[in-house]
C-alpha cells in the first residue's frame, strides 16, 4: 500500500505553463496594447470591445490555445463584462482568461463567435440573460428564454414584477432566405418526446427526407440554478443544488465541480483519505451516468427494451446500492462537503467493500453481454456506423469534452490532464476511439465502464488498508467562508458527459456575487447541426442520442 501523505492540493500551474502563457500575454501587450489582471485559476488580459476576434486568433493561432471552455457574461455597477476562459486541449493546465469589458451604457462587443463557433450559444445566453450585445454575431437572439420576454433576468435593473406576454407565433422555415430552401419541410420534434431524452425542442428542416438544417431549442427547463446559488451560502447551502444538473447519475461529479472550485477560492486543503473517498464514488457515479447512457440509447435506436435497456437498469440499481449505501441517497447525493465528505464508509466497512468487490468482479462478464447485444449488434452498427459524424477539429470548435471528443480521437481528459482528487495516483487509461460516429461514441462509454471499475477497485484496496488513525474524512473549513472582494476562480472536473466547469466572483460576503455553469452537453448539442446535416431523421434520433445530453445541465 502507498503511504498516504497527510494532505493533497490542487496541482499549480508549472513553470513551463507559466512562461508559456507570459510568452502569449507579451505578445497581445505588444500587437493590441492589452492589460493584465490575475484571477485565482489563470492569468487574465483586459481587450477592448473592439479587438476581441483579433486577440482570440492570435491566441488560437500563434499561441495554441484551441478550446473555448466557457464564456462568463457579468454585470458592474459602471460595466458589463464578458470573460471568455481558455486552454488547451494539448494541455488544459495552460489556461488564459481574456477579459472584455464593455460601458454600461452601450454594452456592444465583438462577437468570439468567428474565431471560436462555441461562443454562438454561450454570446446568446449572455444576450439573453444579462443584456450584452455583440455585433457580427451569427445569430443573436434569445436563447433559453421567448424572444418576446422583456427585459435581462441577470441584469441589475431587471424588473422582476414586469409580467411576461408570451404570445403564439407561427413557425417560420429557419432557412427561408437560403438557396438550400426549395421544396422543404419544418418538422418539430419534442418538446416532449422520448428521443429528446427530456424537454428538448428541435426544428429540423427536411428536404425529402434529408437533413438540410436542425435548429435545437432549449430553455423549456431553465430553473435559475445559477440565480439560486448566488442567493445561497458557500459552505453548506449551495452543495445540494450540483446534484440537480444532472439526474443521471452523475450528481457526485457535479459536486465535486462546486467542491474543486469553492476549495480553490477560499484555499481550503482536502485530506488524502477523503479524496480516495472522493475518486471512488465519483467514479461509481460515472458508472450510473453511462449504464442509463448505453441502455437508452439501445431503446433510441433499435428499439430494446426487454434486454440491453433492462439490463442497463439492472446493473444501474446495484452501482446505486452501494452509493445509498455510502451517501445514505439514490440521485440527490449532497455527499460532498468542502473540504472533504459528510461522513466516512458505512459500517462494516468489510461488508460494505466486499458489495464493491462483487460489482466490479462482476463486471466483465456484463460488459461482454453488452458488447453481445450492443457493439456486435448488426442493426446497431448499420445504424451508427459512419453516421453522426464529428471530425475533431469540429469537436474542438464547438468545445465538445468527454467521450463525444474521445469518440472522435481527441484525447482529452481533466482527471489525467489536469489532475485533481487520486487520479494521478492510480492506473487507469484514457478511451478515445478515432472515428467520430455514433458507434465510437457508444463503444468510448461501454469502455469508459471498465476503466471506471478498474479506479473503483484500487481505491476499494487502498481503503481497506488505511491506517484507523490517519482516516480524516474533512479539513478544518472556516464556519463561515468570504472570499476576499473580486476574487475570480474559474474550474473544472471531468465529469460523466464531459468538462463540468464553474465560474465564481466573489464580493466579499459569504454568497458568490456571480456564479457561472459550463455544463458539457451545452456545446454538444450546439454541436448538432454539424453531425446531422445531409442525414436522415432515422440518423439524426441516433446521433441526439449518442450526445447523452441531459437538460438539466444545459438549461440549468
Amino acid at each position: 500500500m502507498q503511504t498516504p501523505p497527510e494532505q493533497s492540493s490542487t496541482p499549480e500551474v508549472g513553470d513551463q505553463e507559466l512562461s508559456a502563457v507570459d510568452a502569449a500575454i507579451e505578445s497581445l501587450e505588444a500587437q493590441f496594447r492589452v492589460r493584465r489582471e490575475t484571477h485565482e485559476h489563470a492569468p487574465a488580459v483586459v481587450v477592448r470591445p473592439d479587438g476581441v476576434q483579433a486577440v482570440l486568433r492570435d491566441l488560437r493561432d500563434e499561441a495554441g490555445f484551441d478550446h473555448l471552455s466557457c464564456a462568463t457574461a457579468q454585470e458592474y455597477p459602471d460595466r458589463y463584462e464578458t470573460i471568455y476562459h481558455l486552454k488547451r486541449y494539448d494541455d488544459p493546465r495552460t489556461e488564459l482568461s481574456v477579459v472584455v469589458p464593455t460601458p454600461g451604457d452601450d454594452p456592444v462587443s465583438e462577437s468570439a463567435a468567428p474565431v471560436f463557433p462555441t461562443a454562438g450559444w454561450h454570446e446568446r445566453e449572455a444576450y439573453d440573460l444579462v443584456g450584452i450585445e455583440y455585433a457580427d454575431h451569427p445569430d443573436l437572439r434569445r436563447l433559453l428564454l421567448p424572444e418576446t420576454w422583456q427585459g435581462h433576468p441577470l441584469s441589475l435593473e431587471y424588473d422582476e414584477d414586469r409580467p411576461q406576454i408570451v404570445p403564439y407565433t407561427e413557425n417560420v422555415n429557419p432557412i427561408e432566405e437560403d438557396e438550400r430552401a426549395g421544396d422543404t419541410l419544418l418538422l418539430n420534434i419534442g418538446p416532449h418526446h422520448p428521443a429528446t431524452h427530456g424537454v428538448l425542442h428541435l426544428q429540423v428542416v427536411l428536404d425529402g427526407e434529408q437533413v438540410v438544417d436542425v435548429d435545437p431549442d432549449i430553455g423549456y427547463i431553465h430553473r435559475c440554478e445559477e440565480q439560486m446559488c448566488q442567493s445561497k451560502t458557500y459552505r453548506h447551502q449551495i452543495m445540494p443544488y450540483p446534484d440537480r444538473w444532472d439526474w443521471g447519475g452523475a450528481g457526485l461529479l457535479n459536486e465535486w465541480a462546486y467542491a474543486r472550485t469553492a476549495e480553490r477560492l477560499a484555499g481550503i486543503d482536502v485530506p488524502t483519505y477523503a479524496q480516495v473517498i472522493r475518486t471512488m464514488a465519483a467514479e461509481l457515479s460515472r458508472m450510473l451516468s453511462h449504464f442509463l447512457a448505453v441502455g437508452a440509447y439501445a431503446l433510441d435506436v433499435i428499439g430494446d427494451f426487454t434486454a440491453t435497456f433492462m439490463y442497463a437498469i439492472k446493473d444501474r440499481e446495484r452501482v446505486q446500492n452501494v452509493l445509498e449505501d455510502l451517501t445514505g441517497q439514490r440521485l440527490m447525493f449532497n455527499y460532498f462537503r468542502l473540504g472533504g465528505v459528510v461522513w466516512d464508509l458505512p459500517e462494516p466497512r468489510e461488508e460494505f467493500l466486499g458489495e464493491i468487490y462483487d460489482l466490479v468482479d462482476d463486471l466483465p462478464e456484463r460488459l461482454a453481454e453488452y458488447h453481445d447485444l450492443l457493439t456486435g449488434n448488426e442493426v446497431i452498427q448499420l445504424r451508427t456506423v459512419d453516421t453522426g459524424v464529428l471530425p475533431a477539429e469540429t469537436a474542438k470548435a464547438y468545445g465538445c469534452t468527454g467521450p463525444v471528443a474521445r469518440g472522435s480521437g481527441v484525447d482529452y481528459d481533466l482527471r489525467r490532464d489536469d489532475p485533481y482528487g487520486y487520479y494521478d495516483q492510480l492506473e487507469w487509461d484514457v478511451v478515445t476511439e478515432p472515428d467520430g460516429d455514433n458507434f465510437a461514441r457508444l463503444l468510448v462509454r461501454l469502455r469508459e465502464i471498465e476503466q471506471s471499475a478498474r479506479i473503483v477497485e484500487q481505491c476499494a484496496d487502498l481503503l481497506a488498508e488505511w491506517p484507523d488513525d490517519e482516516r480524516t474524512i474533512q479539513s478544518n473549513v472556516p464556519r463561515t467562508i468570504k472570499p476576499d472582494p473580486d476574487t475570480e476562480v474559474y474550474r473544472a472536473v471531468e465529469a460523466a458527459k464531459g468538462e463540468l466547469g464553474i465560474y465564481i466572483r466573489a464580493d466579499g460576503t459569504d454568497s458568490p456575487s456571480r456564479f457561472k455553469i459550463r455544463g458539457p452537453s451545452f456545446s454538444h448539442l450546439q454541436a448538432l447541426p454539424e453531425m446531422a446535416r445531409g442525414e436522415y431523421i432515422p440518423d439524426l434520433i441516433a446521433t441526439l442520442g449518442s450526445l447523452d445530453t441531459i437538460m438539466g445541465e444545459v438549461d440549468r
